[in-house]
């Protein structure tokens, strides 16, 4: 009892925050347990800023949130505990940082031989083509809130949101490289930023490299201009795990798709991991070399399908949460209102989150006090720059028959081929999209049809927006030219 008294004394005596956190990491290791402190504990260390505030630093922003809200608190109630001069810390990432000393020196005591249980040193920032960790991302265009935790799984993207954890957490399998496909605007950003984060999460000794193709294209052009294309190649083939971004826009590019060629190959022998995306399956990227569009469909494709209404309604309640937080926007949205925001903004999921953000900002945040009719002036006056322009039947029908290359009273026929029910549906699910007209008008405007006719066509078209990615890539493109 006696010499649990003096240890303590002693404990509670200790100055040198290397000590302290030394001792207050075994501490903590212990009460929230191993996983989660080897992930946001561990490659944590203390430093002291130039005004003498003590700061943990986390490898990533990520990381701060997380301990912010569920460890901060009790960090500093056990540094307290053994801190003889009753500081406390706050925390904050390495970017927010820069190249700071660490605590201990920066108070002229010697530092410790070896990095203790815990406590890791943070490595000096280095110069070249691509920075190591997460300066690499950050430098590259990773953004914060493109997590897992900010992505919202529907039918159209589970399995990819999947195949992308099962990367992330550097999960041994047979998948390398993982091909992420689809139409712009439902996910593969997202997708790739959030395996970035969560690969250097777990693993922030890691080197996770993230590239759009055009700044691999452009970074590569420099360095053959600067005469540095060893320091390049060196930069990429030295990673763990390499994403890039949209590479159909290599395409055409001769030399940049021989650079990446042998890049893919030497990444993919040595093991490490290669995760890429595009806007089409690989064998559909026919403006890239054969053998490149090989090696990228070597190993698994997952598409990503366009939302259906069920996702859209979800994205933008989790946009709306988001802004919540921030503070942008004050009470809770009608769901008849975000229905109608959902369908006035049929395009992609980026698109339907600048709506929401639109309509929160224009509305003045107070966004439970509108109407649907609200929601119509604002929007219309917001992101159709002043007054709504009115689409008429017979526009649509003259815009889906030139996209399909028929004529429009083929729409009007009572031909049943292929080549012209579809193009037909399509324009009856685009009438009812951006027109007033009831199922039975729209049915008169096709040719005398019936309107259970319309309905089912409208129907058969919203279905197949979930599974057919060639009809919402062509919904999409119309619904961009009718917006003139």
């Amino acid at each position: 009892m006696q010499g649990g008294t003096m240890m303590a004394s002693e404990t509670t005596a200790m100055t040198d925050p290397d000590r302290i956190w030394t001792e207050a990491a075994v501490r903590l290791r212990s009460e929230i347990g191993d996983g989660p402190f080897s992930s946001y504990i561990a490659p944590s260390a203390v430093r002291m800023d130039s005004s003498g505030q003590l700061i943990l630093v986390t490898p990533t922003a990520y990381a701060r949130d997380w301990v912010r809200k569920n460890a901060l608190r009790r960090v500093n109630e056990l540094w307290l505990g053994l801190d003889g001069l009753s500081r406390r810390l706050e925390v904050r990432c390495r970017a927010e940082m820069g190249s700071v000393p660490p605590a201990s020196a920066v108070q002229g005591a010697p530092a410790p031989s070896a990095p203790s249980a815990g406590f890791q040193p943070m490595p000096a920032p280095t110069v070249g083509p691509v920075a190591d960790g997460p300066r690499a991302v950050r430098a590259a265009g990773l953004q914060d809130r493109l997590t897992f935790d900010g992505f919202v799984e529907g039918h159209g993207n589970a399995f990819a949101l999947a195949i992308a954890k099962q990367v992330a957490a550097w999960a041994d399998g047979h998948f390398n490289p993982v091909f992420l496909c689809g139409p712009y605007g439902f996910g593969k950003t997202h997708l790739l930023n959030a395996i970035a984060w969560e690969a250097q999460r777990l693993r922030p000794e890691a080197r996770v490299v993230y590239l759009t193709a055009e700044r691999f294209l452009s970074t590569f052009v420099k360095a053959m201009q600067d005469r540095q294309t060893a320091a390049f190649k060196d930069s990429l083939r030295n990673a763990d795990m390499l994403l890039i971004d949209d590479v159909q826009f290599v395409g055409g590019k001769t030399s940049t798709q021989e650079e990446l060629l042998s890049t893919l190959t030497a990444l993919i022998q040595d093991g490490r991991r290669v995760v890429l995306s595009a806007d089409r399956p690989p064998l559909a990227l026919t403006e890239i070399e054969p053998r490149l569009r090989g090696h990228m469909a070597s190993g698994l494709t997952c598409p990503i399908e366009p939302g259906d209404r069920a996702l859209k309604l979800a994205v933008a309640r989790n946009r709306l949460e988001a802004l919540s937080r921030l503070g942008v926007v004050d009470g809770v949205i009608g769901d008849a209102v975000l229905e109608h925001l959902v369908d006035r903004t049929p395009g992609s999921m980026r698109e339907l989150e600048g709506a929401v953000t639109t309509l929160a900002a224009v509305s003045g945040g107070r966004l439970s006090a509108l109407t649907v009719e609200d929601t119509q002036k604002l929007l219309g006056a917001a992101l159709r720059g002043g007054p709504e322009r009115r689409i008429t039947v017979d526009e649509i029908q003259k815009t889906v028959s030139e996209h399909f290359n028929l004529k429009q009273a083929d729409l009007l026929s009572e031909r049943r081929t292929r080549s012209v029910a579809r193009p037909r549906q399509i324009a009856m699910y685009l009438c009812k999209q951006h027109t007033t007209r009831s199922y039975p008008d729209i049915g008169r405007r096709f040719g005398g049809r019936d309107h259970t006719t319309v309905l089912h066509g409208v129907r058969k078209i919203d279905s197949l927006l979930a599974t057919d990615e060639q009809i919402a890539r062509d919904v999409e493109t119309l619904t961009r030219k009718l917006r003139g």
